[in-house]
C-alpha cells in the first residue's frame, strides 16, 4: 500500500502550524490519498459529518480542549472509521492497512477505531484526551 506525498505534507501542516483542523484519507488503487480537509475554524461535527456512511475512512482530528486544571490543550486524533455497511473488502484493506499509515504519520497521540457515530461521539473523544 502507497501513501501519497500529499497526505504526509497536510498532516505536517496540521501538525505544526495548525492550518487545518482535521483531514481524511481514502484508499484509492492501491494509495492512501488525501479525501477531504477541514478548515480551522470547522468543528468536530462538521469534521463528523464528513465521514461517509458506508465507506471506510482514515482521518486525524486536531482536539483543542480544557482540562479540569484550566489548561487549554490540543491532541491529535488518529480515527480509524469502518462502518458495519460499508463493504467487507473495503474493511479488510483499511484493517490491514492502517498502522503502516499510521506510522507515515509522525505525532499521532491518540488512536481511536469506530464502526458507528455513537463511538465516536465528542464526548468519548475528549474523555480519550484527558
Amino acid at each position: 500500500m502507497a501513501v501519497n506525498d500529499e497526505c504526509k505534507l497536510k498532516f505536517l501542516e496540521l501538525k505544526s502550524k495548525r492550518n487545518y483542523r482535521f483531514i481524511t484519507y481514502k484508499i484509492v488503487d492501491q494509495q492512501v490519498i488525501v479525501d477531504k480537509i477541514g478548515g480551522p475554524d470547522e468543528t468536530y461535527e462538521d469534521f463528523a459529518n464528513s465521514l461517509p456512511a458506508d465507506e471506510c475512512r482514515y482521518a486525524v482530528f486536531d482536539l483543542d480542549f480544557t482540562t479540569d486544571e484550566n489548561c487549554q490543550k490540543s491532541k491529535i486524533f488518529f480515527i480509524a472509521w469502518s462502518p458495519d455497511t460499508s463493504k467487507v473488502r473495503m474493511k479488510m484493506v483499511y484493517a490491514s492497512s492502517k498502522d503502516r499509515f499510521k506510522r507515515e504519520l509522525d505525532g499521532i497521540q491518540v488512536e481511536l477505531q469506530a464502526t458507528d457515530p455513537s463511538e465516536m461521539s465528542f464526548d468519548i473523544v475528549k474523555s480519550r484526551a484527558l
